[in-house]
């Protein structure tokens, strides 16, 4: 039996959830299909997700198609919550992404399009909506060339589009336009292909054509597309053939060691933890004891397969298959389970989120009770980043926007009853060395140094998204390996405020110096930690070393930008172009579209909220602006952004020894 693990990944109200629906429905999975508007779709199972008819939590349910069985990873579309999105690439054989038929390729296409290539997944492309009024195919399948993928080839062709009656006709070896378009498709990505092609064009068969058409696709070279309607099924049975045609089915060995990832967390009735696993190869049973990270081993307590149709209790999961798993109480989103794959990318696929904002229980008493709820809601969702001030007694949140702020909210009150307001939504600013710097510190200082401990560092600009790396410049055994550890955990902690309390993501540092002072005692005496050297010597020393060297190396704040994509009326052209430029932004490309102009740029990230209050106003409400993030930037008005700091403040001396000296010390 084969297995596919499939996503289903568009911008928001493409019709996603819809075209799962349809899909279940046409493999028999289903007797119904549920409505979005109705709130009673297979996938949308939160309350919040039938409330508001927009999919939060990826989800996942089973279906086949003939012998092979799909695994179809429901995703949310909306881009404050492509974090559920982030996860599940790692975990898939192939996706669709679907375009509506209607509003074209928007702006979290795009993202994810640009992710999908980037990771080399196998991709088919779902034109939506061709019954809707206003649905297009020739200026859809232009945009999606130009704007997504070159190598795009469409399958078929669509009639009676804006009607209830439009139909998808695939194509086939009579179609000689068809036939001389994905030859010339397929020869642009394989140069043995073109060697055949240029030899003898006429002696190509249809068959070997679509055998090739397989096997580039399944190599992530072209993207198929087809066109339909989740509402009225037209063109699912060619996209379901297509599935089953062109998209890889999971390899591994079941009988190989045990790996694989867990993409999602969720609470059980009980409290309990329920971690979604995807294997890739071995066999896991029920009351095995699996390794953790950190060393930790926890024991399979029991499994739910997903296996043609809803998931249902084995004794064990394979390779190839996903299932949730009980008894693995330790376990976080993104850990491996058994060996860990070498070829899991380590960084993130998404820029990570660039907007913060300041938790407030609005009762005073509910304070514990909201730290306990954000905790469990940060281990469903990491890149919720909770920043715990104790010296404020607050707790900051990061988001992507203020749909995600509402279901943070909303969730709290329905599922920990603790009712919270925000305070005002800020920009999240990163911190990047200028130069290199160096400091250090001897134990030999005593007026200047209280700590036990040598330890010199030296700070260097590291390249964006090479995240943050600690080298030793010194021997490995000149001290115990726990120094090491102790230095190295406090110099990343201090690297999350930079000296304007922002995090340093990206830079090198090197250990230069260390020193300590070994296990000693007064004559027939206990251990003494006055005269011996403690792993918290080091914690405590370490980030003042780290900020006398980022202060020689200086430090640029740089804030996040976007890339924006507006539509406006030709007439309010010279409004718009104004306004852009009192926003900070940058338009790179104009181009004139029949009445209207479309304007492509950067504008800062804190600044889109301006732009969108203003711009209906401007263009009587016929604007359309779409914005996602594109990069980091250094500030460029002059005003360098800060941030209050949460720790004890290492860039004042003073008032981080009174702190911290006394808690080592004490």
């Amino acid at each position: 039996m084969r297995t596919l693990n499939l996503g289903i990944l568009a911008h928001v109200d493409a019709g996603k959830t819809s075209l799962t629906e349809r899909l279940l429905y046409a493999a028999g999975a289903i007797d119904e299909i549920g409505s979005v508007d109705d709130g009673n779709t297979q996938t949308d199972s939160l309350a919040l997700e039938r409330q508001r008819g927009i999919t939060i939590r990826s989800a996942v349910v089973s279906f086949a198609i003939g012998d092979l069985t799909v695994n179809l990873i429901d995703t949310p579309g909306h881009p404050d919550f492509i974090a559920e999105v982030e996860r599940v690439l790692n975990v898939l054989d192939g996706a669709v992404l679907v375009v509506s038929a209607v509003e074209g390729v928007q702006a979290q296409t795009r993202v994810l399009m640009r992710t999908l290539r980037r990771l080399g997944i196998p991709t088919l492309l779902f034109v939506n909506k061709i019954d809707r009024a206003g649905a297009g195919h020739a200026h859809v399948l232009r945009g999606i060339a130009e704007r997504l993928a070159s190598s795009a080839v469409a399958m078929g062709s669509a009639a009676g589009l804006g009607t209830p009656g439009a139909r998808f006709t695939s194509f086939t070896a009579a179609d000689s336009a068809f036939t001389t378009r994905l030859a010339d498709v397929l020869s642009a990505q394989d140069d043995a292909f073109l060697a055949t092609c240029l030899d003898d064009h006429e002696a190509l068969s249809y068959r070997r054509l679509r055998g090739e058409l397989a096997a580039q696709t399944r190599r992530a070279l072209v993207h198929p597309v087809f066109f339909g309607s989740a509402t009225t099924g037209a063109g699912a049975d060619a996209l379901t053939a297509g599935i089953r045609e062109l998209l890889p089915a999971a390899g591994g060995d079941p009988g190989g060691p045990v790996s694989g990832t867990v993409f999602k967390v969720e609470r059980g009735p009980a409290g309990e933890k329920i971690a979604y696993v995807r294997m890739y190869s071995g066999t896991v049973r029920t009351r095995d004891r699996l390794r953790l990270p950190d060393d930790d081993e926890a024991k399979v307590t029991a499994i739910s397969v997903f296996d043609r149709g809803p998931h249902a209790r084995h004794d064990a999961v394979a390779a190839g298959q996903i299932a949730r798993v009980w008894g693995l109480g330790g376990i976080r989103i993104g850990d491996p389970v058994g060996a860990e794959r070498t070829t899991d990318p380590q960084r993130h696929h998404f820029a990570p989120p660039t907007l913060e904002t300041v938790v407030v229980p609005r009762r005073p008493g509910d304070r514990a009770a909201l730290h306990t709820a954000l905790t469990q809601l940060a281990e469903q969702d990491p890149l919720i980043g909770l920043r715990q001030d104790d010296i404020r007694r607050e707790v900051s949140v990061s988001l992507y926007g203020e749909v995600q702020k509402e279901v943070i909210q909303a969730t709290l009150a329905n599922d920990f009853a603790v009712d919270v307001t925000f305070r005002e939504t800020t920009t999240v600013c990163i911190e990047r060395p200028a130069g290199t710097g160096e400091a250090v510190e001897f134990k030999e200082h005593k007026a200047t140094n209280p700590f036990l401990a040598t330890i010199g560092l030296r700070v260097e600009p590291a390249p964006p998204g090479a995240g943050a790396t600690f080298r030793l410049g010194v021997e490995l055994g000149s001290m115990p390996y726990a120094f090491f550890k102790a230095t190295e955990e406090s110099v990343r902690e201090t690297l999350r405020q930079g000296l304007h309390g922002w995090q340093i993501p990206d830079c090198t540092v090197t250990l230069t110096h260390c020193g300590y002072c070994p296990r000693q005692s007064h004559a027939h005496a206990v251990f003494d930690k006055s005269m011996s050297s403690t792993g918290g010597d080091f914690r405590g020393l370490a980030p003042l070393v780290l900020t006398d060297a980022l202060r020689e190396a200086g430090t640029r704040v740089h804030e996040p930008l976007h890339r924006f994509r507006l539509e406006a009326p030709a007439d309010t052209l010279a409004a718009v172009l104004s306004a852009l430029a009192r926003h900070r932004a940058v338009p790179l490309t104009t181009e004139a579209r029949g009445t209207a102009y479309a304007l492509e740029g950067e504008i800062p990230a804190v600044r889109i909220h301006g732009l969108e209050q203003q711009l209906p106003g401007l263009t009587r409400g016929e604007g359309v602006l779409e914005c996602a993030f594109e990069r980091y930037a250094p500030v460029a008005d002059g005003t360098v952004p800060s941030r209050p700091r949460t720790d004890h403040n290492p860039l004042d001396r003073k008032e981080y020894l009174l702190h911290v000296v006394r808690r080592v010390r004490g």
